[in-house]
């Protein structure tokens, strides 16, 4: 499988080199293409660079998604098999999100943890939570890819709103975030 990454990512100095020595690429649309084109499995997060910039009390709570994946769905004429992941949210979970801070470093979020900035990098770790991983069955949607985004819009709701319960079941059915 191949994850599709947001544009700032190759900015960072060691995510860079270690998202791409383990296949994962920029997020375009000619990327994408190549990648059908050589019948990889492709990983896309529709919620982009905004499900990363929730703080906690929206954990879980799916944001507004993007419609570009679904477009690049129907124009390749590929179902959509909804993935959802309970523990990252716990992994490390943003108290605020310093936007000025982020800016400066040109990054799309700057999170303030309970452990950082208080223990500096270290604070940055990950918490040793368990993941669950849960897999939808396969959606197939019929129209253009260049339909009204209305349209558009209304495949991408059912899409969210799979993962969401998705998301609540795996949530009310954990016994505990930790190992």
């Amino acid at each position: 499988i191949r994850s599709m990454i947001e544009r700032w990512v190759p900015s960072l100095p060691i995510v860079s080199w270690l998202f791409a020595r383990t296949g994962q690429i920029l997020g375009s649309r000619d990327n994408f293409r190549r990648l059908v084109q050589q019948g990889s499995a492709i990983l896309v997060f529709p919620e982009g660079v905004v499900g990363i910039n929730k703080t906690y009390d929206q954990a879980y709570k799916l944001q507004r998604f993007g419609y570009g994946f679904m477009r690049l769905a129907l124009e390749n004429k590929l179902p959509i098999v909804p993935v959802a992941v309970v523990g990252a949210e716990e992994q490390i979970p943003a108290l605020y999100n310093a936007r000025a801070i982020a800016n400066l470093f040109g990054a799309p979020a700057f999170p303030i943890t309970p452990t950082f900035p208080l223990l500096g990098p270290l604070g940055l770790l990950p918490y040793p939570v368990k993941y669950r991983i849960y897999f939808g069955s396969a959606m197939r949607f019929q129209g253009r890819a260049d339909d009204e985004d209305r349209v558009i819009g209304q495949k991408v709701d059912e899409v969210k709103a799979v993962l969401q319960a998705m998301l609540d079941r795996g949530v009310a059915e954990r016994e505990g975030i930790f190992f």
